[in-house]
């Protein structure tokens, strides 16, 4: 089977980037121009763009708008590195959840600084770091699809089916080409076994409360014709007692050190659920997902939002 068109969350060219608003997925599809690393962290912290590897992307392509626009005054490296390190500081604190946009900004002043240590004229310096956070974009669409390809085996070899036998598959959340630079993780891993022939179903949970899975997942499914079902999050374990499920596969915004893994609220309920009826559960995320410095889940910083529900007039 050829591969399906995907949809694109990030149109970038030197000098402009442009964000797919998910807000307002599926019933409008809108850009949003991104001038300055400042618009970029409110569409990041108001959840215009979500998604681990699409957040660090769209940071970097940010500081790579704003960098080539006022590159002609920065004229030592270390005028470079200083821009660089204040406009990351600030992009960090958007979303703390997502590893990968603390590994980009590490990445990203790391070669700034390198560029300053080393004296190279601050042209070049400009020059290095926008080539460099480019590069990110083409490096996640590559990765992406090597964890399709590594996903697809592994979900097979799992489930232990006849070889060629397509499979049903449930996943929760949003990890698509909206999600990443393009591809995706986990549903990168569902578009892999549909290239194969190998992709009976696709279910996708609502994943409240943001309904990424509806919204945006169900949006994917529909745009490529992939035979789906969209599901409210509490209907998995029902589908897996009734056998209709071979396996599951998430996204992860974190994992620590020991393997623990954080992603979207009632992804905890879905590996209990697999754990007791004997599916296999799969977390398909690139290497800057991997976070060394944290040891345990316990330590990883989970955003909360708590809507606090009216006092009746008792």
């Amino acid at each position: 089977m050829s591969t399906a068109p995907t949809l694109q969350a990030i149109r970038y060219t030197r000098g402009s980037l442009q964000l797919l608003d998910q807000l307002k997925l599926p019933g409008e599809t809108v850009f949003m121009d991104v001038k300055d690393c400042d618009a970029c962290w409110t569409m990041i912290r108001d959840m215009n763009v979500r998604g681990a590897p699409a957040i660090a992307i769209a940071a970097a392509l940010a500081l790579a708008v704003e960098l080539d626009a006022v590159r002609v005054s920065l004229e030592t490296a270390g005028a470079v590195a200083e821009f660089v390190a204040t406009k990351l500081d600030h992009l960090f604190t958007s979303r703390p959840t997502a590893v990968n946009l603390g590994e980009a900004v590490h990445r990203l002043k790391a070669s700034a600084s390198a560029c300053a240590a080393a004296g190279v004229p601050g042209a070049d310096a400009a020059e290095k770091i926008i080539t460099e956070c480019e590069a990110m974009l083409a490096e996640d669409v590559a990765a992406n699809r090597a964890i399709g390809k590594f996903g697809a085996d592994a979900l097979c070899a799992a489930v232990g089916k006849p070889s060629g036998t397509p499979l049903r598959v449930l996943t929760h959340c949003n990890t698509g080409s909206l999600a990443t630079a393009g591809y995706g993780t986990a549903l990168g891993v569902v578009r892999a076994l549909r290239e194969g022939n190998l992709l009976e179903h696709i279910y996708c949970n609502e994943t409240r409360p943001y309904n990424q899975g509806a919204r945006l997942t169900a949006y994917e499914i529909a745009f490529e014709k992939m035979p789906g079902t969209l599901i409210c999050d509490s209907a998995a374990a029902s589908l897996m007692k009734q056998g209709k499920v071979d396996a599951v596969v998430v996204g992860a915004d974190r994992v620590a050190d020991n393997g623990d893994t954080a992603n979207k609220i009632g992804t905890y309920n879905l590996a209990v659920s697999c754990a007791y009826h004997g599916v296999p559960f799969f977390v398909a995320a690139p290497v800057s997902t991997l976070d060394p410095s944290t040891k345990h889940g316990n330590d990883i910083e989970i955003e909360v939002s708590i809507s606090h529900l009216p006092h009746s007039a008792d």
